[in-house]
């Protein structure tokens, strides 16, 4: 797909229009409009620009249904590129409330490194570029969303144009596109020939597809570039970005080579047998559990997307040859531990999730993807979504397994843990990661930490070791260490 910015010809071709401000009349074509907005608004073959403000992570609601919860942003820069569709954003952020996910502290500042370029999205920690392939589609629409970069993106994809109803005695131009298997994208353009808003839709792991409405206000003039002053976006009806503009640089250095190790990325499986029947599926950031049933299997947690949860089904198939997954358990509803439902669902596996999340996947898992199709899409089936209480027990005679909900987490309401008492295996999402081998515990441990011993302990959960959904196996005994606990004897 073309990332090419207007060249200079077609810039000089807009000259030739009699662009005169406040004159946008329906008599006009896409492309018409679309040029008297380029040449009003300038012509940068990049952009950065900083500012701070308030952020909200979406998908990663305390409770289904619920805001995203909330950060601050102390700083953040983002530099686009129009001519070769790459993008940088370095953000320095921290946590506003306590509850939900993220992934990141639940004190301090975190720093945030992220590129995109073409079809590869990495971030950078220090020293190392971690590939990050599911970014990629959220990046480029973010990019090509921007305020120059949505009139490029809609130039190059044979744009329509619709006049509706003028509000507050000022007509805006709607102008309808798509970038092919990415998103479809409406931008809302002024009497001044500026955009004011764009509204988008994107394909979602989870939810099929997701709306999102940016809006920019405040433009100013940068060295002949307007852009604006206030940039905000909302996304599955919720605010996701309230950010202040600062600082403006047209036409900023915006080279971001690829690393060799996120060109040469794959996704990986790996299984590494725990106990009887029981492997732990690892190989990239996030694990899965399978146990092997009398006659079936059940897989715990379906990650990410399609593209990491659809290997690990097939993975999973050939630990126990001719048994079908007939569960899937996912720990809880944030997205990235639940991005891979629907490729569960569309293997035909039954989706266990806590009971106030069930009719929330149930409405997710009936909307189909059309610009992207998903696998549960492709496959035509219907999701069958099963709601877990307080403890949910699995016995088919041949083992017992019981799914029980942790209790007062401020990670998520509805959290689920796996429980494994003849095999004394606990399996856990986010409550605990292990922390590096011979790494000093925190000095303040964290609260999710505590907060799993004092479930398992709750519970009377006899176990040996912790099979995390984030991590290595580890022992009772790490957490306890990593918590600031002393493990019982």
């Amino acid at each position: 797909m073309p990332r090419h910015a207007l060249s200079a010809s077609l810039i000089l071709s807009v000259a030739a229009l009699a662009f005169i401000p406040g004159t946008a009349t329906s008599q006009e074509s896409a492309a018409a409009v679309l040029k008297r907005a380029w040449a009003a608004m300038g012509d940068p073959k990049s952009i950065s620009y900083s500012g701070d403000g308030a952020g909200w992570t979406f998908g990663q609601a305390w409770k289904p249904g619920m805001a995203w919860p909330k950060f601050d942003i102390q700083s953040v820069t983002r530099t686009l590129n129009y001519t070769n569709g790459s993008m940088r954003e370095q953000i320095a952020f921290s946590r506003a409330e306590p509850q939900g996910g993220g992934g990141y502290p639940l004190t301090g500042q975190q720093r945030n490194d992220q590129y995109l370029s073409g079809s590869y999205a990495w971030n950078v920690l220090p020293a190392m570029a971690v590939p990050g392939p599911r970014f990629v589609n959220d990046r480029t629409h973010q990019l090509w969303i921007s305020p120059h970069g949505v009139i490029s993106a809609a130039l190059r994809n044979n744009a329509t144009v619709a006049w509706p109803a003028a509000k507050g005695g000022k007509s805006l131009a709607a102008v309808s596109f798509t970038e092919p298997g990415k998103f479809t994208a409406t931008a809302f353009i002024n009497d001044d020939y500026l955009v004011e808003r764009v509204e988008s839709r994107i394909p979602d792991n989870v939810l099929g597809e997701v709306g999102v409405v940016t809006s920019y206000s405040g433009y100013r003039d940068h060295g002949g570039v307007k852009f604006p002053g206030r940039v905000q976006q909302s996304q599955g009806g919720f605010p996701v970005l309230d950010l202040t503009v600062k600082e403006v640089q047209p036409n900023a250095p915006a080279d971001f080579a690829v690393p060799d190790n996120v060109r040469a990325a794959v996704e990986r499986v790996t299984t590494e047998k725990v106990a009887d029947g029981v492997w732990h599926v690892a190989g990239g950031s996030h694990n899965s559990v399978a146990i092997e049933m009398k006659d079936h299997l059940v897989l715990v947690e379906a990650p990410l997307n399609d593209a990491r949860s659809w290997p690990v089904v097939e993975e999973v198939k050939k630990l126990a040859p001719g048994k079908p997954i007939r569960y899937v358990v996912n720990s809880h509803p944030h997205f990235d531990h639940a991005g891979g439902l629907r490729a569960a669902a569309a293997a035909g596996a039954i989706v266990v999730v806590h009971a106030n999340s069930k009719a929330y996947f149930e409405r997710a898992f009936a909307t189909r993807s059309s610009i992207a199709p998903d696998l549960l899409t492709q496959s035509k089936r219907k999701a069958s979504v099963r709601g877990v209480n307080n403890r949910m027990v699995m016995n088919d005679g041949s083992r017992t397994v019981q799914i029980i909900n942790i209790v007062e987490s401020n990670h998520a309401a509805g959290f689920l843990m796996v429980y494994m008492p003849k095999e004394r295996l606990l399996i856990e999402a986010d409550a605990y990661t292990p922390i590096p081998p011979g790494a000093k515990p925190p000095a303040t441990p964290n609260a999710n930490n505590v907060n799993l011993v004092v479930n398992i302990e709750g519970f009377q959960l006899a176990v040996d070791k912790i099979l995390p959904l984030h991590g290595r196996v580890v022992t009772l005994a790490d957490l306890y260490t990593t918590a600031g606990r002393t493990a019982p004897k």
